[in-house]
Formats: structure tokens, sequence, C-alpha cells
């Protein structure tokens, strides 16, 4: 396990800002990121800046750094800086932004997949099952698809298999049974009213049976999981040998996804591994996650089940 350059407390961050967010796992994502400070860089989560503020404090004035972010609120904390280019678009569009700037390979990319602080404390956005707001759970609120829509609209096989693969809710069956039998009649549109109608069906800890139901239904608002394995694919094609892939995790579907591209992939494509017969590309360099130290946990509670992997790219 590399270890840090910096102390967690002593990293230089921005000037606080309208979308507040502390990055995870900072100093390690970011040293494990430059190989050359002379070269062209990608934060594909922009959130609060904090990412790329720390590429920007270690690239040379030589340096380029191109951030994506979908969710329009993160303009309010651009970094004034040359160096940087902010692109508002999900970054599973990636290379075809990229291609437009004229870039066809970058030194290293990093992902810190997820949601962010800011949309968990922002209530009206709908991702916390505490909030009495509408159920949206959209991370780019110009896009037409919302979490309401998904519980209101979708067939009672295709809500469990939902709850299922992107929640791993062991009775999403009867769960989904039951919500599209009484849907019409009970007429909840609110996260807390859903929590509670889903009260008889928690097993377990209610609050991580409420976590797990409602990260199913952001996935698939989101399209997260998608998005992720389309970076993947394109990532091999656009860092250059020799150049870094890290991405930073919050829950096993993201992070197996991660440690197959990684690990090469077998012979057979499936749920868990989707990227069939592919060549692998990279090295993995950290054989075991690395994970925040007890300082950081202690200072960011919502850091706690980060997971961090590291490639390097083999061949050019």
């Amino acid at each position: 396990m590399q270890v840090w350059r910096k102390k967690y407390s002593d990293i230089k961050m921005p000037e606080p800002m309208q979308y507040e967010h502390q990055p995870v796992l900072l100093g390690q994502s970011v040293e494990a990121l430059i190989t050359d400070p002379e070269g062209v860089y990608v934060d594909v989560t922009f959130g609060g800046g904090g990412h790329s503020a720390e590429i920007l404090n270690r690239l040379s004035p030589g340096g380029k750094l191109f951030a994506f972010d979908r969710d329009p609120v993160v303009e309010a904390n651009l970094i004034s800086d040359p160096r940087l280019v902010l692109i508002r678009s999900d970054f599973r569009f990636m290379q075809k932004y990229l291609r437009y700037y004229g870039i066809s390979q970058v030194d290293g990319i990093l992902a810190d997949l997820g949601v962010s602080s800011h949309h968990f404390d922002e209530a009206e956005r709908g991702f916390s099952f505490q909030s009495d707001a509408p159920l949206d759970m959209r991370m780019n609120p110009e896009q037409e698809l919302t979490a309401d829509q998904i519980l209101q609209q979708y067939s009672e096989e295709k809500l469990k298999k939902v709850l299922a693969e992107y929640g791993e809710i062991t009775n999403a069956g009867p769960l989904a049974e039951r919500w599209v039998r009484e849907r019409k009649a009970v007429r909840i549109r609110t996260c807390a009213a859903f929590a509670d109608w889903l009260s008889p069906f928690v097993y377990g800890k209610r609050q991580r049976y409420l976590a797990q139901v409602f990260q199913a239904l952001r996935i698939e608002v989101n399209g997260e999981l998608e998005s992720l394995k389309m970076l993947l694919e394109q990532s091999g094609h656009i860092i250059r040998k020799g150049g870094r892939l890290v991405v930073i995790s919050y829950h096993s579907l993201e992070d197996r996804i991660v440690k197959n591209f990684l690990k090469g992939v077998s012979e057979v494509e499936s749920a868990e591994n989707p990227f069939g017969t592919a060549q692998k590309l990279f090295k993995q360099l950290n054989k075991e996650v690395m994970i925040p130290g007890e300082e950081e946990t202690e200072m960011n509670s919502r850091s706690r089940s980060a997971k961090m992997r590291v490639g390097e790219k083999r061949i050019g």
C-alpha cells in the first residue's frame, strides 16, 4: 500500500463553495494518478472540485486537466485556472468530448464514483430516505427519468430485478409484488413516505436496508453501472502506456466491475463480468484495495465504505 506524502489534515483544499463535498482518499488518489506533471489528465467526477484542485496543485504550467460532471450545480465550483476545462456531461461520453478538444490520449483518469455529500445533504434532490422531498434522485436534473417514475411505471418483474441486482435486496420479489399491487392506492410520492411504506419489509438493520433500496433506485435512475462500464472500456483506448487509471468506489457492485476490468476478464460475459474476452490492458498496482485511514474516517464518516483501485496501462 502506498504511503501518503501529506497528512490528510494538511492537504490544501479549495475555498468553501456552494457545492460542499469532502473529497475521499485525496492524497492517495492524486499521488497514484500523476506520473508526469506536464501530462494530460481527466477527473470524470468534478463535484466540489477537491480532487481537481489537488491535481492542478501537482501539475506544472504545461499540464492539462479535463473535468466532467453532469450536475449543473458544480459550475459554482469552477476553478479559475487556464489548465482546466470543465465539461458538463456524463463521463460515459468522455472519449467523444476529448476528441472534440483534439485529445486522443491522456496520462491518467481519476473517477470518484457514487453520490457526493452535497446530494444527500440537499434534501430537495430526493436522494435520502429521511427527506420529505419528492422521489427524484437525478444527478442531472435535466434528464426525464426519476425514482418516482420507476416506482410508478416499472413492471413487477423489472422492479424486482432493479432491487435485487442494484440493491442486493434479498426479499425483492415480495416487495416488488406488493408495491405494484398497492401503488395506485397508496399514492406515495416522497422519500420519507416511501421509507415508511417499506417498514414491513425491512430485514436486518433498518437504515442499511433502506439505504440499499434507495441505492438501487438511484443506480437505475442515473444509469451508474452502465456509465462505469463505458468509462472503463474507453479508458483502455485513451490512456497511454504507463498512464494510470484510479477508481474510488463505494459499494460492491462498482468495485467488482473495476476489479474484473483491471484483472483481465474471463471467457464468458456476465452481469458481474461484462467485458467478455477483452485483452488485459492494465496492471493492478495495489493487490489489496486502498481504504481511508482512521484519521480520514473520523473527519468524514461517509468515506468509510470507500475502496480505491489503481491500474497502470501495460501496452500502448
